[in-house]
């Protein structure tokens, strides 16, 4: 049997059945409350039950208190609908709403996505979480003080491993260890999550999603976000490689396209070989772009590449009228040191 929940003061509603917490229900359909370990132990989700029932469910009594349950306090994480209910929360909204933390993990498994990207998933701790917005990249902290920044591949509602997509750079410190030596069980240290690079979710313009290479990933995650919170803006993505097998995930936004009328996906490729027989678009990706839309006065964009790609889409696109305000990018650089 479901519930319905009531957020205030944002009015925002959403479903939450029997047998889940007001939290993970809340994550499910892409509204971002704040929580920390989501084991019922931090606090961080504390919030108000303004009318209705609920079960505390496993919440601990340094966390939650029995004062704190009489005067209609709860914790999201732990606590189950017996009725509909209504929840004092504040909804996330930008970046500055989450603490920055330094968390270890553990690689639980490594799947080579394409001859030089890897996606790594990692594992926190079970007490932890990491709790973040589609988009944000994290900092993987190295032995010798240096560090590496990815954008996490996954959505928030997904959070229980995370995902990254890295690409082999030839001599660098970090990649040639992932692509060799690196191994299942061994543990990252990263501080996070960090990054301007998320949805905005208060416009209601169409969006254009723009991706090169492993630039993907923070565009997969906001994709799927988008998606989970039932969000109907139009959408597309638009995801540029050389070839064929570097659209190392081609099948994933070709489903979400299928299977939601508000999303489309333009792949081009720069230097497709004989062996992809190419019948797609060819070229620059944001030149895609352009040529699709002689007017993005009323365009949201998220663009995520190399800095080449970010500055001359910048410069192309707000010379069609996008306004400097909605072009929102994370350039990706690479390091050999």
């Amino acid at each position: 049997m479901s519930h319905q929940v009531t957020v205030q003061p944002s009015g925002r509603q959403f479903a939450v059945e029997s047998d889940e917490t007001l939290l993970d229900a809340a994550l499910r359909q892409g509204l971002t409350m704040p929580y920390g370990c989501k084991d019922g132990a931090c606090g961080a989700c504390k919030g108000k039950v303004l009318c209705g029932e609920v079960d505390h469910g496993k919440a601990q009594p340094h966390a939650l208190s029995d004062t704190e349950k009489a005067a209609g306090l709860t914790l999201f994480c732990c606590a189950t609908a017996q009725t509909d209910v209504s929840i004092e929360c504040k909804q996330i909204r930008s970046a500055s709403d989450i603490p920055v933390k330094t968390l270890p993990s553990r690689i639980e498994k490594f799947e080579r996505l394409a001859p030089d990207v890897m996606e790594i998933h990692l594992r926190l701790p079970a007490s932890e979480r990491l709790q973040f917005l589609a988009g944000q990249y994290i900092d993987i902290l190295l032995k010798d003080g240096k560090k590496r920044s990815f954008s996490l591949a996954n959505a928030p509602h997904d959070d229980a491993v995370l995902q990254l997509h890295v690409r082999h750079v030839p001599g660098g410190v970090f990649t040639d260890q992932v692509f060799s030596t690196m191994k299942q069980k061994d543990i990252l240290r990263f501080n996070g999550p960090h990054g301007g690079f998320f949805l905005r979710e208060e416009s209601d313009k169409p969006i254009i999603l723009l991706a090169g290479g492993t630039g993907f990933a923070p565009i997969k995650a906001i994709v799927e976000h988008a998606l989970a919170e039932g969000c109907t803006r139009p959408m597309t993505i638009y995801w540029g490689a050389r070839a064929k097998q570097d659209l190392y995930q081609h099948a994933l936004p070709e489903s979400w396209a299928a299977a939601h009328a508000h999303v489309g996906y333009v792949p081009v490729l720069s230097e497709p070989q004989a062996t992809d027989a190419w019948t797609g678009r060819t070229g620059l990706v944001h030149q895609a772009v352009l040529d699709d839309h002689a007017d993005l006065s009323g365009f949201e964009v998220y663009a995520c590449g190399s800095p080449a790609m970010i500055d001359a889409a910048r410069a192309d696109f707000l010379a069609r009228g996008l306004p400097e305000d909605a072009f929102f990018a994370d350039a990706f650089t690479f390091s050999t040191n």
